[in-house]
């Protein structure tokens, strides 16, 4: 099993949700976050003063995948979360040891 993380621009949300519904990805966990990287936020102007926005807002996307399904999760989210733009995101990957699944206690892939 490998757990995906997806930070991805907000308007995207969507579009990845449907994509990974297509391939059969019945459900993921998506939190409202905030942060930089090339981006660097901006600036903006409020009541006449000048301020730099450091935090970008993001969605951060995470699922817990089987190893066959891995490829085809991260085509999907990278295909619909791309702008071609900066800040559109990074997807990361890992190992996953264990799962459970607190209702019935099944273990593994029978839990996710």
């Amino acid at each position: 099993m490998k757990k995906i993380e997806a930070i991805i621009k907000p308007f995207k949300l969507e579009q990845v949700k449907d994509a990974l519904q297509e391939i059969g990805i019945k459900g993921m966990t998506t939190t409202e976050v905030k942060g930089f990287g090339r981006q660097k936020g901006h600036t903006e102007i409020y009541r006449g003063s000048e301020y730099t926005v450091d935090f970008v807002p993001k969605t951060k996307i995470e699922l817990v995948v089987g190893d066959e399904q891995i490829e085809a999760a991260v085509d999907a989210i990278v295909k619909a979360a791309k702008t071609g733009k900066i800040g559109d995101g990074k997807v990361f990957v890992s190992h996953v040891e264990e799962a459970i699944r607190i209702r019935t206690d099944e273990r593994g892939d029978q839990a996710v």
